[in-house]
């Protein structure tokens, strides 16, 4: 049986593994960390080749292996795949792939009894189980009249890929946060004409995107886990920087939302403000959601639909259970925090082991 087990090997499942080894369990023999994707790089694997880590974009440095200096014109797809390669190369990451887990099932009652991890055919036995499974895999897209009806091409977030694909076209840009916007740019610059909605007026923001803006909106996104509710994204609470090439393009009319979708027709959009605009294509930039199905025979949701949390990671109905990457940790620096804080609860729970201090973040 292990001591842990970690799903997901993301910014946060790599930071929690490190912790771990760092604090004394043996990869593969008391740990293991297993990963869906086919190779290294999480979520950051699947981003489109136009996107590089640059002010809008970047990822927190992993523990005791910074990233360094990079090329700026090189995809981050490919960047922080080699880097997270690197990373679990350098400290000997007990990292299986691809495993898809299924689910994580209580083998008896209480709260000492052991967790089964499933994955298809196989199983692992654990005392602690940290998930760390993001939200790439669970991209939200609102109900909206008529969506069904739509007759050209409707995409997600991680559907994207070329803007080139939709030069000469007129596509609507759905959702308020900072992937819409370079979407919006990508597309024009390709050629294609946009129309923007929003739920809400855009929300542009005139505070530097420091650490301190950074602590500020993780903990508005954490007091919603830490209720039960469903938390609102990380994204929902950052706003648009008020930078130069997004002023601009507000300036000539490109960043101006017309505001909600009341309907989608076959080959148009109709805004709650009556407008009606014919477009090829839809992309929808609405977010995600969590990635907890696999935790669904816990019963872990609150009255409210989320997973009520303290301490940012722990789950307040199964202390056998540690959540990273979600609420206030699906950033990237709040994952890497969440990853070190999950790692220390799980060898505080770890029999035989004195309780050990948790570090601040």
């Amino acid at each position: 049986m292990f001591e842990v087990v970690v799903i997901g090997a993301g910014q946060a499942g790599l930071t929690a593994a490190y912790w771990l080894q760092r604090r004394g369990l043996r990869p593969w023999r008391d740990f293991i960390v297993l990963d869906r994707n086919p190779g290294p790089g999480g979520a950051w694997r699947h981003r489109w080749p136009a996107l590089t880590l640059g002010r809008a974009h970047g990822i927190h440095d992993l523990p005791g292996l910074p990233l360094g200096e990079v090329d700026s014109s090189t995809p981050a797809s490919e960047l922080v795949a080699d880097y997270f390669e690197r990373y679990e190369r350098e400290f000997g990451l007990p990292v299986e792939r691809p495993v898809r887990v299924d689910t994580v099932e209580p083998e008896g009652p209480g709260e000492d009894a052991p967790l089964i991890v499933r994955a298809g055919k196989r199983s692992w036995r654990t005392r602690i189980v940290i998930s760390a499974a993001g939200t790439w895999t669970k991209p939200f897209v609102p109900h909206v009249p008529g969506i069904e009806s739509f007759r050209g091409r409707q995409l997600r977030t991680v559907d994207f890929w070329d803007a080139e694909e939709f030069r000469g076209q007129l596509v609507a840009v759905v959702g308020g946060g900072l992937s819409a916007v370079q979407f919006i740019l990508m597309l024009e610059q390709a050629g294609a004409e946009t129309v923007w909605s929003t739920r809400r007026d855009p929300d542009w923001v005139d505070d530097p995107f420091d650490e301190r803006w950074g602590v500020a909106v993780e903990q508005r996104v954490d007091a919603r886990a830490s209720a039960g509710l469903v938390p609102h994204s990380v994204v929902r609470n950052t706003g648009i920087p008020p930078w130069p090439e997004y002023l601009a393009a507000r300036d000539r009319g490109r960043l101006v939302s017309d505001g909600p979708i009341a309907r989608i027709r076959p080959d148009a959009v109709e805004f709650a403000n009556g407008r009606v605009m014919p477009v090829d294509a839809i992309l929808w930039a609405t977010g995600f959601r969590a990635d907890l199905d696999h935790l669904a025979p816990l019963r872990l949701r609150e009255p409210g639909g989320g997973i009520k949390t303290r301490d940012v990671v722990k789950v307040v109905r199964d202390p056998r259970v540690l959540l990273v990457g979600y609420g206030a940790s699906a950033s990237t620096v709040g994952a890497t925090r969440a990853g070190r804080r999950a790692a220390l609860a799980a060898l505080a729970r770890i029999p035989a082991r004195a309780p050990i201090q948790a570090l601040a973040t």
